[in-house]
């Protein structure tokens, strides 16, 4: 069994310091690995960074992250990036990495993604300038998904998780106004997953959404902002058979800590 731990929008600044570090000193005790799906910080700022490093540092278990929107905000991403890369953290933007986890190979592919819509009501690369480098960011991100989730694929790997901070799939958008899906995420993304396959997709971003969805070719989806999941991390169990193959077992969700 695989454990994946995982987390978004925690948004830290300086008077959050020291808020989440109990919950993940735990992580050994009940998950394999922390996937931190964006949003870490408020305002992207280095300074902001700092804080979420020493929530994350020297952790028993890996730490693999992507940035969100407003760890963009600053125009400090990659200070952010040098900062929690310091702390231990593999932050990935169009790339995957594998992790030994008791001799199974666990591959996670992130990209930040971007907006634009979903099947049926989704922008597209006409007219503007504007609009045609709105969508295109997105394909960019969707397709480098794409590709380190069929780079872990050829390098073996057992089980592979899709990691992103804007939502693949309108499902677990549900609860947020209609009026502002384009700009939670991209059907891209749910695309770029199901062509390469994963065995799960983690994304933040949607503060009022809900936690469970799925991509139309059947790849589970959690939304694990914060304020959704309301606790410090969730728990997903990844069965594996004694191969260490990925199992097709049913895919479990646990509740996690709320420390």
């Amino acid at each position: 069994m695989i454990r994946v731990a995982a987390v978004g929008d925690i948004h830290l600044g300086p008077d959050s310091a020291g808020g989440l570090r109990p919950a993940f000193e735990t992580l050994s005790e009940c998950a394999d690995l922390l996937l931190l799906a964006g949003d870490l910080t408020r305002h992207g700022t280095a300074d902001e960074a700092e804080v979420v490093a020493g929530e994350v540092a020297a952790l028993d278990v890996p730490v693999v992250a992507v940035l969100g929107n407003h760890d963009y905000h600053s125009d400090q991403q990659a200070e952010v990036t040098d900062v929690l890369a310091g702390a231990g953290v593999t932050v990935l933007e169009g790339e995957g990495t594998i992790l030994d986890i008791g001799g199974v190979l666990v591959g996670v592919a992130g990209t930040k993604g971007f907006g634009g819509g979903f099947a049926g009501r989704s922008g597209d690369e006409f007219g503007e300038p504007e609009m045609k480098a709105f969508i295109r960011c997105t394909r960019r991100c969707a397709d480098g998904l794409r590709d380190a989730l069929d780079g872990l694929r050829d390098r073996g790997c057992a089980v592979r998780i899709a990691l992103t901070h804007f939502a693949p799939v309108p499902d677990t958008l549900a609860g947020e106004p209609l009026e502002i899906f384009p700009f939670l995420g991209s059907y891209l993304l749910a695309e770029a997953v199901d062509e390469a396959g994963a065995d799960l997709a983690v994304h933040g971003h949607a503060h009022m959404g809900k936690e469970h969805g799925m991509t139309s070719g059947g790849v589970r989806v959690r939304n694990v902002a914060q304020p959704v999941i309301g606790r410090a991390f969730a728990i997903y169990q990844l069965p594996v058979d004694a191969q260490g193959n990925r199992s097709r077992q049913s895919f479990d969700s646990g509740r996690g800590t709320s420390r």
